[in-house]
């Protein structure tokens, strides 16, 4: 085989190799954002679970506010504004979108 032949090859090769890894990329970009959204409503089911226990007289435990619970998706490593909801986010760089978001939901609840 020609040099020539060997390069086509190993480009079509390399070609398939990035589409492969593409949809890798996607299927766990997807797969994570599903996890937040089932955290999320896990959550969400949780709260709803103690105040009707609470309502029955039965001990509950602390109720975590909707403030936290996003405070800690967010710290988590996941986006909770409306652009990017669910998807991961760099720790190391902080989303203004996420942060006007914790920055008013705190300012209402003060109020």
């Amino acid at each position: 085989m020609d040099p020539y032949s060997k390069l086509q090859q190993l480009h079509n090769s390399m070609e398939k190799m990035t589409k492969t890894v593409e949809s890798l990329e996607n299927d766990m970009l997807e797969t994570l954002k599903e996890n937040t959204e089932l955290k999320v409503e896990n959550q969400l089911l949780r709260e709803k679970l103690d105040k009707l226990t609470a309502k029955r007289g039965e001990p509950v435990a602390k109720i975590q506010s909707g403030l936290e619970s996003l405070r800690q998706i967010y710290s988590s490593g996941y986006h909770i504004c409306n652009m990017y909801y669910g998807s991961h986010r760099d720790p190391s760089s902080d989303c203004m979108f996420c942060l006007d978001i914790l920055d008013n939901f705190g300012e209402k609840k003060k109020r």
